[in-house]
């Protein structure tokens, strides 16, 4: 029996659109959809192609202490299935980003996370100390595992200790969330999520470019001048999934999921492995109108099961 004062819903109404909403720490993102540092540029270069408002957050690309040129070219190679790259970490600096690029994302309300790293540990705390007291700047993802430059990242990203001693240098210098993204080449990489979570992280990114490379047969040398670079795109997506998976059975911090993401099921894929979120990346390439078909997707699959809420299938693989 209903309750006296209870008021049945109007007939034919529409069902109730589920919840899209996430949370990173202090930060809310409108869905659970971002794009992948490297792939997006600092957003002017897609605002004529992608309504950025739509986006759950804007992630850019990477922002070390100081303008850094990046490694010669040529930079990328088309590969089967992906695409490699050793573009080396090119961009303004982090006052360079406050002067060129804040100002185009401040109009914007979407948040935005800021991809940073350094040549050495001093280095994070460096961007940190200068970005910090920008409100555009919502959160930090911390590179520690891009394959392409030879100093810092990929080191720090590979050994917990230094790992850990990072992430927590990070911590020291802001109240805003941090998002190590982890290397994917490790033996464990739940013994890093774990590090993370010890260490004061309030989410994590899984997973980076793969250490890859291809060879000319004719020319006999490597297809890139840095000789190796990151492979990218469907061919990992599922060591991402595994490493996912993988991952959230040794954290409960939230996880974003990334690696070869083209339709709105690949992106469904990563969050019943145990993602919160999802981050759309060579794709960017190829069509930047994936990241919208990826917000619908999600959102159309939530109605068609009947969930009210985008948690509803975070983490639900049976395995």
């Amino acid at each position: 029996m209903e309750p006296e004062n209870s008021t049945p819903p109007p007939p034919n109404s529409p069902p109730k659109q589920p919840a899209m909403a996430v949370r990173i720490g202090s930060m809310t993102m409108r869905n659970p959809v971002t794009v992948a540092s490297g792939t997006f540029g600092y957003g002017p270069e897609y605002a004529d192609l992608v309504d950025l408002n739509r986006l759950g957050a804007i992630t850019v690309k990477g922002i070390g202490p100081e303008e850094h040129i990046g490694n010669p070219t040529p930079r990328t190679f088309e590969t089967r299935g992906g695409m490699l790259n050793a573009i080396g970490l090119p961009g303004p600096g982090a006052q360079g980003f406050i002067d060129k690029y804040v100002p185009f994302l401040a109009p914007y309300n979407v948040p935005v996370i800021v991809n940073i790293w350094g040549k050495n540990m001093d280095d994070y705390g460096k961007v940190v100390e200068i970005l910090d007291d920008e409100e555009t700047v919502s959160a930090y993802e911390i590179n520690l595992s891009c394959p392409n430059v030879k100093e810092g990242g990929s080191a720090f990203g590979t050994d917990t200790d230094s790992f850990s001693r990072v992430i927590e240098l990070v911590r020291g210098k802001t109240q805003k969330p941090i998002i190590p993204k982890l290397a994917p080449n490790v033996s464990d990489i739940g013994a890093f999520a774990k590090a993370a979570e010890d260490s004061g992280a309030d989410a994590i990114s899984i997973m980076n470019s793969y250490p890859a490379m291809a060879i000319n047969i004719d020319t006999l040398e490597p297809e890139l001048a840095n000789r190796t670079g990151g492979l990218s795109g469907p061919a990992i997506k599922p060591i991402a999934i595994k490493l996912v998976w993988d991952a959230a059975k040794a954290t409960k911090l939230p996880i974003i999921g990334m690696g070869g993401i083209y339709e709105p099921e690949d992106a469904i894929e990563f969050m019943i492995a145990g993602a919160t979120a999802v981050a759309v990346g060579t794709a960017n390439f190829t069509d930047p109108s994936t990241v919208a078909r990826v917000i619908d997707g999600i959102e159309d699959y939530l109605e068609q099961k009947g969930h009210s809420s985008v948690a509803d299938i975070v983490g639900t693989v049976k395995a």
